[in-house]
């Protein structure tokens, strides 16, 4: 019987405590983050417009050859091939991280193909007779495509430094050029 009352007086004790607790303001406790302020550090700056540079050559064969390369491949550590001249898979001992296109497009060539955004195959002769798809949209489009789509599900690449200018230029080199018939 003894034991018992031991029991019951412990068990009250360790109610007591746990609803005392429970009614404790642990919110000083510990650091609680402004939430506004992680969020703003997480939005996307506004939408850029941007100009193709004047040294992006797209006709420049090893520019078309990274741009090709890019396109195909998410990152350096997976990237079969060897990287083309001026390419690097790493970046430090960091896998340096690519489009990976070809898995939301389809272009010439593509294994896997996605279908999620538009195809890019032939996609030159899509726009050689019109102004408004010519070689500078290309640019934009791969540089931030939410100047002319502000819900598009694209990556935003230049404005978020995921890329570089001369990424941009490889990219859009690869994607307007003529591709080789297999």
């Amino acid at each position: 019987m003894h034991t018992k009352i031991k029991y019951l007086a412990l068990t009250t004790l360790f109610l007591s405590a746990s609803s005392t607790l429970c009614a404790m303001d642990l919110t000083k406790a510990y650091d609680m983050p402004d939430a506004e302020e992680m969020i703003k550090k997480d939005l996307f700056p506004a939408p850029t417009t941007y100009n193709m540079p004047k040294n992006c050559d797209i006709t420049d064969t090893k520019a078309i050859a990274r741009g090709n390369y890019m396109f195909h491949n998410l990152n350096g550590k997976k990237a079969k091939n060897p990287a083309p001249e001026g390419l690097v898979k790493f970046v430090g001992k960091k896998p340096k991280q690519f489009g990976n296109c070809v898995a939301c497009h389809n272009i010439e060539g593509a294994k896997g193909a996605g279908n999620i955004g538009p195809s890019l195959k032939g996609y030159k002769a899509t726009f050689i007779d019109t102004k408004v798809r010519n070689i500078q949209f290309v640019y934009q489009k791969i540089a931030d495509p939410r100047i002319d789509n502000p819900n598009t599900h694209m990556t935003i690449n230049l404005t978020t430094k995921l890329f570089t200018e001369e990424e941009i230029c490889d990219y859009t080199a690869y994607i307007v050029s003529d591709k080789k018939k297999k």
